[in-house]
């Protein structure tokens, strides 16, 4: 019998993504796998079940998971969608396995091999699978999107016969793939544009991009392409010198964060009190803490002196065609390092597989949330 790989109609709020497009349907069956996705699974992201011409729809959630050898997510699964898998089955998507230690107990208990993406090796190998990097990118860009339609100024400069308009003065903070695709977004939309991130590698990918480079004279070179954490010195002579210079922007959009971790505070309620009435300030580490004090998740808020402060959520979703290919692809990607003649075959000496693993054989293989789940007595 062939692997049957399946995919649920996605039910968080908000979340339009579907994590098997109909592209990679054709490309799993001529693997020889059985594809199966509940009736409707692609419909919010404008696929619908006709267009998976090589997968069976079959009615609904519960059909769907008796079924399923592998389950394709891109929220992590309930806790009553984990009921419903056969145990020994796989899933492979988001877990977030920092967030609900319940979860990764029912995954466990249930005898689940689950993949958290989120846990996928940073190497050169694994670009191709990367979930992060590839929804980053959409959050980067519709980030600026945001920004420009919120901004009461033109984004370029534009010379009418009422005279020229200068154009709007742009800080994208943070250099990583949602920072740079911000930057280039901003870039193309005619604004004059800086880029911060701590890292002094970062200099030249920002100025790759036709951005200036600003330089608060701190560096926090770190590993694994993440940034250090700051000392109480370095942290205080940064935070002087990103307070003077907010004072000149425009809008200013935040991209940084940790994966498992809270988002650093970067932009505290002093300096948004010293930035200029009408500037704009998208923080897409709203969800996770926020890079700036007094952004909400969710929502906009207005300063006493006019700044707006967004935090939108779940950015990805917001592009939801362009967002499933992308990780749609990812998933196929990782799942074909094991999937042969139409079954899976996991090799466990491929660190690409063992370190995305989340739970097997009724134990936790990631030993950091092994800590944390069986230590919470959740």
């Amino acid at each position: 019998m062939p692997v049957s790989i399946a995919v649920l109609r996605e039910t968080s709020p908000n979340e339009r993504r579907v994590a098997m497009t109909p592209e990679v349907a054709k490309k799993l069956k001529a693997k020889g796998a059985s594809v199966l996705i509940e009736r409707g699974a692609g419909v919010s992201a404008s696929f619908s079940d006709e267009s998976y011409k090589d997968a069976e729809v079959a009615g609904d959630a519960a059909a769907t998971l008796a079924r399923a050898d592998v389950l394709l997510t891109v929220q992590p699964p309930t806790l009553e969608e984990i009921a419903g898998l056969r145990e020994g089955s796989i899933v492979i998507g988001y877990l977030a396995p920092h967030l609900a230690p319940e979860r990764t107990r029912a995954l466990k208990d249930r005898r689940i091999t689950s993949f958290a993406m989120e846990l996928l090796p940073r190497t050169t190998r694994a670009q191709a699978m990367d979930v992060l990097s590839s929804q980053a990118g959409v959050a980067g860009y519709k980030a600026v999107l945001i920004a420009a339609e919120a901004s009461p100024k033109f984004f370029p400069m534009l010379t009418t016969a009422a005279g020229t308009i200068r154009p709007s003065k742009v800080l994208v903070i943070g250099a990583g793939v949602a920072g740079l695709q911000a930057i280039a977004t901003a870039r193309r939309l005619g604004a004059q544009v800086e880029g911060f991130d701590v890292r002094p590698e970062t200099k030249e990918q920002i100025e790759s991009l036709g951005a200036k480079f600003l330089d608060l004279g701190v560096s926090a070179a770190g590993s694994g392409g993440y940034a250090r954490e700051l000392t109480a010195e370095e942290r205080e002579q940064q935070q002087r010198a990103l307070a003077e210079s907010l004072k000149a922007y425009d809008a200013v959009v935040t991209t940084a964060a940790v994966p498992g971790r809270k988002a650093p505070r970067i932009i505290s309620q002093a300096m948004v009190a010293g930035m200029k009435a009408g500037a704009v300030v998208v923080d897409i580490a709203a969800e996770t803490g926020g890079n700036v004090e007094g952004a909400e998740a969710g929502k906009t808020v207005v300063t006493a002196n006019g700044v707006t402060i967004i935090g939108p959520v779940n950015l990805a979703s917001t592009a939801p065609i362009h967002a499933s290919e992308m990780y749609a692809r990812n998933l196929y990607n990782f799942l074909e390092l094991s999937l042969k003649d139409g079954a899976v075959t996991l090799d466990w000496d491929d660190e690409l597989i063992a370190k995305t693993c989340l739970t097997h054989a009724g134990e936790i293989r990631h030993e950091p949330t092994k800590q944390a789940v069986e230590g919470s007595g959740t």
